[in-house]
């Protein structure tokens, strides 16, 4: 199964996506408590 680029496309492009959000959510999450520790409110939506 594996052995098909297609599945390996796949696959590669799910992991890709799955680090992305990941990503997206720690930065966000980052962002936000610098904010708030240099600002002392909550961020602007």
């Amino acid at each position: 199964m594996t052995e098909s680029p297609l599945v390996k496309r796949l696959l590669w492009s799910g992991l890709l996506a799955g680090i992305g959000a990941l990503a997206t959510i720690a930065s966000t999450r980052l962002a936000a408590v610098i904010w708030v520790r240099v600002f002392g409110e909550e961020p602007p939506e």
